[in-house]
């Protein structure tokens, strides 16, 4: 997997920011209410999330070099490649307001939501650390278009490893808008639901999908 991933991820994460306000931004302007600690609060939460991102990533990087091993090396991984940029396309529409486009993959994730959801309950309100660590942890798994788009890119990394740092450069690129989010709350949840906003991160996603596609074409036709 080429080092550029973990920078496209990191970038799909920061432009898909706009849609994680829409997922979280409830939690973390609560988290932004309370007095003393709540920077403190916004990190922890933070970190719980992302590790959920990793592990995430790690089980993806595992269950691709299963396929991998299973299958054969260079088909394998262009298939996976294939079907990783197709979900960036994909995403590109999702975050521009087409939802229903990855709507059927967001399903796939309900039956675990709902065995996890009941569990966020006993850290709510966050009013510690260690509230807030656990209630990120549980809320990783929240199902999200955007986090499953980069778990299908996590699988061409061949590895657990590889995996789990693609899916943590993913959370680094979401944590600066949400870390805003807890600042501005309301204010930039607002912006960020507007339809030119939506539009140009949309656009900008899937222009690396449809340049990965590109390049996957060329490559087939020159092997």
């Amino acid at each position: 997997m080429p080092e550029s991933a973990y920078a496209s991820l990191f970038l799909i994460g920061l432009l898909g920011g706009t849609h994680c306000v829409g997922m979280c931004g409830g939690i973390v302007g609560a988290l932004s209410m309370g007095r003393g600690q709540r920077g403190g609060l916004q990190l922890a939460y933070n970190a719980g999330r992302i590790s959920s991102y990793a592990l995430a990533g790690a089980l993806a990087g595992m269950l691709g070099e299963a396929g991998v091993a299973l299958s054969g090396t260079l088909p394998a991984r262009l298939v996976l490649f294939f079907l990783a940029n197709l979900m960036l396309v994909a995403l590109g529409f999702y975050l521009m307001g087409a939802t229903h486009v990855l709507g059927f993959v967001e399903r796939l994730g309900q039956g675990l939501w709902r065995h996890i959801q009941p569990l966020t309950r006993r850290f709510l309100p966050a009013r510690t650390v260690m509230q807030a660590f656990p209630l990120g942890l549980l809320w990783g798994w929240l199902p999200c278009g955007l986090v499953y788009s980069a778990l299908v890119m996590a699988l061409t990394s061949g590895s657990a490893l590889r995996g789990a740092g693609m899916m943590l450069a993913f959370g680094a690129g979401t944590l600066p808008t949400l870390l805003l989010a807890g600042l501005l709350a309301v204010r930039l949840n607002e912006y960020m639901a507007r339809p030119v906003v939506r539009g140009a991160v949309g656009l900008l996603v899937m222009s690396f999908g449809l340049w990965g596609l590109y390049n996957l074409l060329r490559f087939t036709f020159h092997h």
